[in-house]
């Protein structure tokens, strides 16, 4: 199984994610999703499929890592259970919804929204912008609608919502460690439901390798998560510790290099 696909880059893969995933409460798609992409092209995956395959594997990898994260971020006391009730219909309902959008556009087109949603992800993390805190959280409308919409964007390029869930619950007055864990307990719903949603959406396709559920493929999924459940924990105790900006910065660039190589594998294939 583990022949079509490198195992050290997905073993090391899993443990930048994981790590990250619990230092800043994301899901880790902003990296997986064009490292993935990038195997898959090299490994010779049929090029039309390669996006979608890249994006249905890192939301399925982010299941475990969310889970992990969560726990420790439970375990510190900075999740926000009323929030994460809240949010989960709606995140529930866009997420699953946006899956099946997905699966009839192009692997082109995919790489150009993910690339310029990264690009602008890092843009924010690279000025450190903040949004001021102006409001208090919503109630059940508010968070029906932040849900639904930070679900369908998750699914669209496969992140677990810290992007979008933690710039929310600051903006609602929600200091910085308990949105960090709020957002990692509502990524194991986009997880779920965004995993589910590119497996069905993806059922019927042919040409796609062995191993594969819908746009799945399970050899990465068990690598990646095997080794982000260990190192999640160790991001969410350094949390506290560590210079978080500094950290967003590198990220941050990371995610530009990436992306750009990404859509240079993609076009170029």
């Amino acid at each position: 199984m583990t022949e079509l696909l490198g195992v050290f880059p997905c073993l090391a893969l899993g443990a930048i994610v994981g790590f990250f995933a619990g230092l800043l409460g994301i899901g880790g798609g902003g990296i997986m999703v064009p490292v993935l992409t990038m195997l898959f092209v090299s490994r010779g995956f049929p090029i039309e499929h390669t996006v979608h395959m890249a994006l249905g594997t890192s939301m399925a990898a982010i299941v475990l890592t969310s889970v992990s994260s969560l726990q420790a971020h439970h375990q510190h006391g900075a999740v926000l259970w009323p929030v994460v009730r809240a949010m989960a219909p709606g995140i529930l309902l866009g997420t699953f919804g946006a899956v099946f959008i997905v699966s009839h556009v192009s692997t082109w087109f995919l790489a150009i929204l993910f690339a310029c949603f990264m690009g602008v992800i890092s843009i924010i993390m690279l000025l450190n912008i903040k949004p001021t805190p102006s409001r208090k959280l919503p109630g059940a409308v508010g968070f029906s609608a932040a849900g639904i919409g930070i679900g369908a964007v998750s699914a669209l390029i496969a992140i677990g919502g810290g992007s979008l869930t933690v710039p929310f619950l600051t903006w609602c007055n929600v200091k910085i460690p308990h949105a960090i864990g709020t957002s990692a307990a509502v990524g194991l719903p986009i997880a779920v439901s965004g995993t589910l949603g590119y497996m069905i959406s993806g059922w019927e396709v042919a040409g796609v390798p062995p191993y594969t559920l819908g746009f799945v493929y399970l050899p990465a999924v068990l690598l990646i998560s095997t080794v982000s459940y260990a190192t999640a924990p160790l991001g969410a105790r350094l949390a506290h510790h560590l210079p978080i900006p500094v950290l967003k910065r590198i990220f941050a660039m990371l995610l530009v290099l990436l992306s750009l190589k990404m859509l240079y594998t993609v076009f170029s294939a």
